[in-house]
């Protein structure tokens, strides 16, 4: 029997804005997983409903921390003017673009908890090659 590897997750809640809208709070989730070591996971919304999952770079989280990073369908911003204590990421897709606001307190812990489980720059010591050559092959 194989043992689940050890992820790191965090809930908080985000403020998320779309264009013409109010911003709303929402229950959101952040995660990171072993299996996935140059990846994070943002869920949106509660667990027990459907939720809106971005994937995008642990790297791009953390250098949006300190300074405005990402180009393309994520964006990350530091310390934005309307919620100083917090941390933009902008989610752009086909459908539109939404601004997520979470303390940027939550993404500093959550980070340093990924830290402590697959340092940077080790990410791929802990990549199953069998496994993902597998999943990209469609084989078991």
């Amino acid at each position: 029997m194989t043992r689940p590897l050890p992820s790191v997750m965090c809930m908080v809640t985000a403020h998320v804005s779309v264009p013409d809208e109010l911003p709303a709070p929402l229950p959101a989730e952040l995660h990171y997983d072993m299996t996935d070591p140059y990846a994070v996971r943002l869920s949106l919304g509660a667990p027990a409903d459907r939720t809106v999952d971005w994937v995008f770079a642990r790297t791009l989280l953390t250098e949006g921390l300190r300074r405005p990073a990402g180009t393309g369908d994520v964006l990350v911003i530091p310390r934005h003017r309307c919620r100083p204590d917090s941390l933009r990421i902008v989610l752009r897709s086909s459908a539109g673009a939404a601004m997520v606001d979470i303390a940027a307190s939550a993404v500093a812990a959550f980070l340093r908890g990924t830290v402590s489980l697959v340092p940077p720059g080790t990410e791929s010591l802990h990549i199953n090659m069998d496994r993902a050559l597998a999943e990209l092959t469609g084989r078991d």
